[in-house]
């Protein structure tokens, strides 16, 4: 077989610089305290270091409202510390992945730069001004904004702050090739590539439909993703930047939930992008009002978005990630786990054996390798920090103030949906140690950290070979001595089975077998004929501190129990 590209068989820690480690006391992560644990991600088993925005910004949405795309913000550092991590990174034998997000700061009308973004004459309805169309931004209210000095709107999808670049502009776009080769010259091994589908728009941005009847502006992301232009875009991209260099490309490609849409964007005949990140996952608890909000989920449908992406356009080359927590959604042992005190750790360590054992590049977000959880219901809205779950929460209490006739209205259920949801939960400060603020700053943090981190935390479980991170350690290593769990096919077992999630993956003469239980009740499953009976199969990992389990046809699982068997072809 060919050798593979060294990203596949990757894994990526994504690192969320404003709450991963302050160094200098100013209760805001900064590079510093990243350099500072070099050695804990090196010795975690960390091959790619996926940094979020630290470029130069006004920060109104946690650095992804860029004003210099060539320089480091002051509050996380200098260049120079850039430059200093990079060395350590390599030094190490690991990469480093930078966020490439493309929105700036407002223009105006006779600026030099200002047809680098989307301007546009507003429209008068019943005597009435009114933005130049019905859009809604994703962060609620107008994706307009109008500039007095002007009189004219600019398109922001994001926040006010957060101007829409105008790519059709051939100068924005060589401008942008530009930026990425100055990252590439320093040292930098690929990029994290936001919302790169949002890049083209409709042409003549028309009125969306009416779905909402509750207010003007409507979602619009029919016109504003996987729009007419965007792959030309991004092949000339590649074309101009990517194929000069061996980079680890990855785009993150929302409201693209058809499989073929999403290939196009990463097939390798097609010339663009390495992965996307596909995030059925991460919707299947969001109704479609919004994502802050909890809607129940089966098993039956996390199976169907998982054997989806697992056996998609193989033959054809299309390549995978691999991931169930990020900075955009919450923690998942608080998801897709229980991380109440009796199955918080079993069922973290069921959800790593969940992910290493899938096909495609591996992510895992900062502090999932320790089993961090959401922090607790009792938590008001002030301690909220993040512009989405500030401008919903202020939409719904406007609504209803305005619906009942008073200011003083219930939003407890809105805070329970926060609890479960909200991108906060994983922005808290990483919790190193029992010491104040779990050791991430001796300053005061720019956001609370978790109560629990007294008792939870990556000292504590260093030194425990039965913690969360202990697990992880191990897990990652018979992921990286098992091509058949990275490139293996995927084969489903038990599809009805309510509880328990078994799959079969086979990769030249090896075969892999895996068992999860995503309940907390015990479950017993009969695999009889369906594996090709249970002899040679060799037990290789699982989250149960006990001796290696020997398979047989008939299996008794423990609560959230997650076992993975490996049987070698005999050869004649």
């Amino acid at each position: 077989m060919p050798p593979h590209p060294w990203w596949k068989s990757a894994t990526v820690y994504q690192i969320f610089p404003a709450s991963f480690l302050d160094a200098n006391g100013d209760g805001t992560g900064d590079l510093a305290g990243i350099i500072a644990k070099l050695d804990y991600l090196k010795d975690l088993g960390v091959d790619v270091i996926w940094l979020s925005p630290i470029y130069r910004s006004p920060l109104v949405d946690m650095g992804y409202d860029i004003s210099d795309y060539e320089d480091i913000d002051s509050r996380f550092g200098t260049l120079e510390e850039w430059d200093f991590l990079l060395e350590g990174v390599h030094r190490r034998g690991m990469k480093l992945m930078y966020h490439a997000w493309f929105t700036a700061s407002k223009s105006s009308r006779n600026d030099l730069k200002r047809d680098w973004y989307i301007w546009r004459s507003g429209k008068v309805v019943d005597g009435e001004e009114l933005p130049p169309n019905n859009w809604k931004s994703l962060y609620q209210g107008f994706a307009w904004e109008c500039n007095p000095a002007t009189g004219e709107y600019y398109l922001h999808l994001f926040a006010s702050k957060q101007p829409d670049l105008n790519w059709d502009n051939p100068i924005v776009r060589s401008a942008v090739w530009d930026v990425m080769r100055f990252w590439v010259r320093r040292g930098c091994d690929g990029f994290r590539m936001d919302v790169i589908n949002f890049i083209s728009k409709t042409d003549g941005l028309p009125d969306a439909p009416l779905v909402d009847h509750t207010q003007y502006c409507q979602p619009a992301s029919m016109y504003f993703a996987n729009g007419p232009q965007a792959h030309k875009y991004i092949k000339q991209m590649h074309s101009e930047v990517l194929c000069y260099h061996d980079l680890i490309m990855v785009g993150k490609t929302p409201f693209t939930q058809v499989a073929s849409e999403l290939a196009a964007y990463v097939l390798p005949q097609n010339r663009e992008l390495n992965m996307v990140f596909d995030f059925g996952l991460m919707d299947i608890d969001s109704p479609s009002e919004s994502s802050l909000l909890r809607k129940p989920w089966t098993l039956a449908e996390l199976k169907a978005i998982v054997d989806r992406l697992q056996r998609f356009m193989r033959d054809d080359g299309f390549w995978n990630t691999v991931f169930i927590e990020n900075h955009d959604n919450a923690r998942s042992v608080s998801r897709f786990g229980n991380d109440s005190a009796q199955w918080r750790a079993i069922s973290a360590k069921m959800l790593a054996i969940f992910e290493i054992t899938q096909t495609g590049t591996l992510y895992v977000y900062q502090g999932q390798e320790l089993g961090l959880k959401n922090f607790p219901r009792t938590w008001g809205i002030e301690e909220y920090k993040d512009v989405a779950s500030q401008n919903y929460w202020n939409l719904i209490k406007e609504q209803r103030q305005k619906a009942q006739g008073k200011e003083d209205v219930d939003m407890s259920d809105l805070l329970d949906n926060f609890a479960h949801k909200a991108r906060d939960h994983t922005r808290t400060p990483m919790q190193w140690n029992a010491s104040a603020h779990g050791g991430f700053t001796t300053g005061t943090p720019w956001m609370r950290v978790n109560d629990d981190y007294p008792e939870w935390n990556a000292e504590q479980q260093i030194g425990d070979e039965t913690s969360v991170y202990a697990f992880w350690k191990r897990a990652l290593k018979v992921r990286k001595a098992h091509d058949v769990l990275i490139y293996g096919d995927f084969v489903m077992l038990l599809d009805a089975h309510e509880q328990v999630f078994a799959y079969t993956r086979n990769y030249g003469p090896t075969s892999a077998l895996v068992l999860l239980n995503f309940k907390e009740g015990e479950a017993e499953i009969e695999l009889g004929e369906a594996i090709g009976g249970a002899a040679r199969y060799t037990f290789v990992l699982g989250n149960y501190e006990n001796e290696a389990i020997g398979l047989k046809e008939k299996v008794t699982l423990k609560g959230y129990e997650g076992r993975v068997y490996v049987r070698e072809a005999l050869l004649n």
